[in-house]
């Protein structure tokens, strides 16, 4: 679950991260009149799901109340393209405004997951507020990597080490290696998988202030954070959220070819075979081991609204549940939901014969296939 910056700087602020004053948030639809400003300059920011926003245009400096309207009306509603974005415009339908800062210095720091040695790495840099992925690539030996113990976090020793390598004023080591910390235990403490600060910005008063924030959430431990899981989801599609709220395991691609499929293994494999018989699916469905009529309905009513399925391949495998409850369950389905786009499904497991015989008597129009393969091929042949 990704947050966009002023969220972040939230939960930055409860963990004690020092972040510039907001003076609010307008949405669209909202005048910028609801929102007390009593301090000049201030900084208008594009509130999205992608980085690059400043070179976009969605970072804006205003110098009094004037430019403050003018910046806010345009930025709303805008179609904000970056290098994250590709050619898929994002509409900003949120601004933040807060004080702006005058910046001496920046620096990179974030905490993330590497997964090669399954610990968090406090990533840093002497130079922030560019790409890291082109300080990466061009300037390596810029990059700053420090391994976590996830048990007792980020020691003193350690936040001290980093704060002379990345040649901190005497006067801000204190602080920068309670912030540094302080990074730590919140990336822990509340599930993320990524915390990132960039630029952590040394203003030109000799303080260090949180600029930006990039906040990533482990989707899978929501359940432990009711707060963060009550947010809005601002990255699925209308389709992805309802699929979640009935329970389906559903992630919308670009292709045409719905998928239908028990258990994440196996559909996984299913997109790779429909992507090696030369098509590409529409979605990543999982409909779980557990599959019914009202499930497998509600997976048929899913892929069916997107409107770019031109036929639907189901590959399950009868193990939990057996072939023939699994095939009564499709043709009880097919019954209840208007299919007009060609049925593919492969059945294997557990009574698959006579799972193929419930299909094959069902007077329903249902193309069966004996392995993955062959479905896949029909399934892109059908799909044209």
């Amino acid at each position: 679950m990704k947050l966009v910056e002023y969220e972040g700087k939230e939960i930055f602020r409860r963990y004690s991260i020092p972040v510039p004053r907001k003076f609010g948030i307008l949405k669209l639809g909202e005048d910028l009149g609801k929102i007390k400003i009593d301090k000049f300059p201030v900084v208008i920011k594009a509130q999205v799901l992608a980085g690059g926003r400043g070179k976009a245009g969605g970072v804006k400096i205003a110098n009094n109340l004037q430019e403050a309207k003018e910046i806010a009306s345009k930025m709303l509603a805008m179609k904000l393209i970056t290098h994250q974005t590709g050619e898929h415009a994002l509409t900003v339908e949120e601004i933040s405004i807060e004080e702006a800062s005058e910046i001496k210095r920046e620096i990179y720091i974030s905490v993330v997951m590497d997964r090669k040695i399954s610990s968090p790495v406090l990533i840093s840099s002497m130079e922030g507020g560019m790409s890291i992925e082109e300080l990466a690539k061009n300037k390596p030996e810029m990059i700053i990597k420090m391994p976590i113990d996830i048990e007792s976090g980020l020691m003193d020793f350690q936040a001290r080490e980093l704060a002379y390598t990345l040649k901190i004023e005497k006067e801000l080591i204190c602080q920068f290696t309670e912030l540094a910390k302080n990074m730590v235990k919140l990336f822990i403490e509340e599930d993320a998988s990524l915390v990132e600060i960039n630029p952590l910005a040394i203003t030109k008063n000799n303080s260090i202030l949180a600029v930006d924030s990039k906040v990533v959430i482990e989707d899978n431990a929501l359940f432990r954070h009711k707060e963060l899981a009550e947010l809005p989801d601002r990255e699925s599609s209308d389709i992805e959220k309802e699929a979640k709220k009935i329970g389906i395991n559903y992630i919308g691609l670009d292709g045409n070819i719905g998928c239908m499929v028990n258990g994440a293994g196996l559909a996984m494999a299913t997109l790779d075979t429909i992507k090696l018989a030369g098509g590409n699916a529409a979605n990543f469905l999982d409909v779980g081991g557990g599959a019914n009529v009202e499930q497998i309905t509600k997976a048929f009513k899913i892929i069916l609204k997107d409107n770019k399925v031109k036929a639907i391949m189901v590959n399950i495998f009868g193990g939990i549940m057996k072939c023939d409850n699994i095939a009564q369950g499709i043709v009880e389905a097919s019954k209840n939901v208007e299919i007009k786009v060609p049925l593919i499904v492969r059945l294997e497991g557990t009574r698959v014969k006579e799972g193929k015989e419930i299909l094959k008597n069902s007077g329903l129009k249902i193309n069966q296939a004996d392995n993955a393969w062959e479905a896949a091929k029909l399934a892109v042949e059908l799909a044209r």
